[in-house]
C-alpha cells in the first residue's frame, strides 16, 4: 500500500461535515482514474464504501458512539491502493505511520493540560545491554533535579512514542507544575525492532527489566521506592506479565488498552504470531490467585476491539480482591485515546502507588 496524493489536489468545493445525526465524508474529484473510495477508521462505522457523485465521492453514515474519529481515505487506482488524508479537513493527528485526519464530534474537548503551564525538564538518551539484548530509550527528569536527588520512578513501555504521540511527558510536566503529582523521573523504555517478541509475555524480557534495567538505573540516578510500570496495547500486557512473574517489584501498574487476548473473546486475533504466548499467559490470570495486591488502573477506548477483554480482566481482578480502578473514553485504539486517559486516571494511580 502506498501513501500520498495521486496528483496535486484542487481546492475542494465539497467538504466533510458533521450533521445533527450523521457524518458526511466527501472527496473532490481529484483524479478521474479513481475507481473506488473506502473509509479507513479507527472506530467502527456503519459503512465504508463511498458513492460516486457529480463532483467527487461521498459517504454518509450515522454518527458513531465515539467522541472523535481518526480516519483516512483508501483510493482504488487500477491495481493499486493509495491511502490519503482527507484533503477537505485541515485537522491532523500525528502517528507512527504518518498523519491521520480526525473529526471531533459535538461536545468533544481536548484535555486542558495540553495548554497548561509546565515545569522545565530535560531528557537524555538511555541504553544498556541486557541478557535479552540491547534496550534503549530516554530518561526524563525535571531540570532542577540533581542525579543524587531521590525521586519516584515511572517506567513506560513504548516510551518515546508515548511521549511523542500520547504527550505523556507534557502531561507529567503540567501535572508537576500544578502540584497534582510529585516530581518524578520517567524511563521512556522502547522495545527495539522485535516488539512483538519482546512484549508478548516474554520471560527473557521480564527478567531483564526487573533484574537488570531497574537495578542499573538505580545506580545511575537516585530513585525512591518501587517504580510504577505502564504500557499501551501489547506493552500493557508485558507490564502485567512482568509484575506477575516478579511480584513485589512494582508500586503500581497503569495498563492502557492491553492486548489481553483470550480464545473466547478474541478469535479474530488467532492468526497473531505470538497468540499462544499471549493466551497462555491470560489463561493463568483466571486460574491463579493474584500474588499481590498492587494498585492497578486499567483504561481503554470504548470503541476498540480490546474493550471486551479489558473490561473482563478488570472485573475479574476486582472480584479477586485486587486494588483495581477502571476508566474509558469513547474512542478507538489510538495514541490520542491513551493521551485522553492520562487525566485523571494516571494522576490517581501515581498517588495511590506512592503514598
Amino acid at each position: 500500500m502506498s501513501s500520498g496524493y495521486p496528483q496535486s489536489v484542487p481546492t475542494p468545493t465539497q467538504e466533510t461535515t458533521i450533521a445533527t445525526d450523521r457524518v458526511v465524508f466527501r472527496l473532490p474529484d481529484i483524479d478521474p482514474a479513481i475507481t473506488g473510495v473506502q473509509l479507513w477508521s479507527e472506530v467502527p462505522v456503519a459503512r465504508k464504501d463511498f458513492e460516486r457523485t457529480e463532483d467527487g465521492w461521498e459517504l454518509s453514515i450515522p454518527r458513531t458512539g465515539a467522541h472523535r474519529i481518526e480516519y483516512l481515505f483508501k483510493l482504488a487506482l487500477g491495481d493499486d491502493t493509495v491511502t490519503i488524508a482527507d484533503p477537505t479537513n485541515p485537522l491532523r493527528i500525528e502517528g507512527v505511520f504518518g498523519e491521520n485526519s480526525w473529526l471531533p464530534m459535538p461536545g468533544y474537548r481536548e484535555p486542558g493540560w495540553l495548554t497548561a503551564p509546565r515545569i522545565e525538564t530535560r531528557s537524555q538518551h538511555w541504553e544498556m545491554s541486557t541478557t535479552d539484548g540491547q534496550l534503549c530509550g530516554a530518561l526524563w527528569t525535571p531540570s532542577d533535579a540533581r542525579d543524587d536527588t531521590e525521586l519516584p520512578l515511572l517506567i513506560c513501555h513504548d516510551g518515546t512514542q508515548m511521549a511523542r504521540y500520547g504527550r505523556l511527558t507534557d502531561f507529567l510536566a503540567a501535572s508537576v507544575a500544578s502540584t497534582a503529582i510529585t516530581p518524578l523521573r520517567v524511563l521512556l523504555l522502547d522495545p527495539g525492532p522485535h516488539r512483538d517478541a519482546r512484549y508478548a509475555a516474554n520471560p527473557h524480557y521480564a527478567k531483564a527489566l526487573v533484574t537488570q534495567v531497574i537495578p542499573t538505573l538505580a545506580q545511575q540516578v537516585a530513585t525512591s521506592g518501587k517504580p510504577v510500570l505502564m504500557g499501551q496495547s501489547l506493552g500493557a500486557l508485558a507490564a502485567l506479565y512482568a509484575a506477575r512473574r516478579y511480584p513485589g517489584s512494582f508500586a503500581g501498574l497503569f495498563l492502557q488498552s492491553g492486548s489481553f487476548f483470550t480464545p473466547e473473546l478474541d478469535p479474530q486475533e488467532a492468526g497473531y504470531s505470538h497468540w499462544a504466548s499471549v493466551t497462555g499467559f491470560t489463561s493463568t490470570l483466571n486460574r491463579a490467585e493474584p500474588p499481590e495486591r498492587i494498585p492497578t488502573t486499567i483504561v481503554c477506548g470504548s470503541e476498540e476491539e480490546n474493550i471486551t477483554n479489558n473490561r473482563a480482566l478488570a472485573a475479574h481482578l476486582a472480584a479477586r480482591g485486587g486494588d483495581i480502578e477502571w476508566g474509558e473514553v469513547p474512542d478507538g485504539h489510538t495514541w490520542t485515546t491513551w493521551r485522553d486517559l492520562l487525566d485523571p486516571h494516571l494522576t490517581r494511580l501515581l498517588r495511590r502507588a506512592w503514598t
